[in-house]
């Protein structure tokens, strides 16, 4: 590579590197904004377990340790704290007595429906411009730079 090349990536890395920066920050804000729509005393981090839940549920707790890279003793307190909100249910799993699947409650399906229906509505409005094509390869980019990144797929 010449060094102008190699200049030219530095700097398109160094570019990536504080666009994410920036996308980091802004998700943070926005998903204490979303927490706060669905329940005005969901924590952000329970907020992101309750969606999990919600998309690859029902589930056991300790399938969310290695998704969200934390110990059972914070995914327990997490799943209380959803559970005293009336978000998520627990109940034995049929195939295993001795352990709980997690499900979302009918409120808290409800609650995530209604949140994530305006969030679409927002991001539409921001993005009308933006013709369908052009929001499926920006998605389709993500996509490949998460799964560069070594990012599950499960997400």
């Amino acid at each position: 590579m010449t060094t102008e090349v190699v200049a030219s990536r530095s700097e398109a890395l160094t570019a990536l590197e504080t666009e994410v920066g920036v996308l980091i920050r802004r998700i943070r804000r926005v998903i204490g904004e979303r927490s706060r729509a669905v329940h005005e005393e969901l924590l952000p981090a329970s907020y992101l377990m309750l969606s999990y839940v919600n998309e690859s549920g029902p589930l056991r707790a300790s399938a969310m340790c290695a998704v969200f890279d934390i110990d059972k003793g914070a995914i327990s307190r997490q799943v209380q704290h959803l559970i005293d909100l009336g978000l998520i249910d627990r109940a034995p799993d049929p195939e295993d007595g001795r352990a709980t699947l997690l499900t979302v409650s009918a409120d808290g399906v409800a609650r995530l429906d209604r949140v994530a229906a305006e969030r679409r509505e927002q991001l539409d409005d921001r993005l009308a411009d933006w013709p369908a094509e052009e929001l499926q390869a920006f998605a389709a980019s993500l996509r490949r730079y998460n799964d560069a990144l070594g990012i599950p797929a499960d997400r």
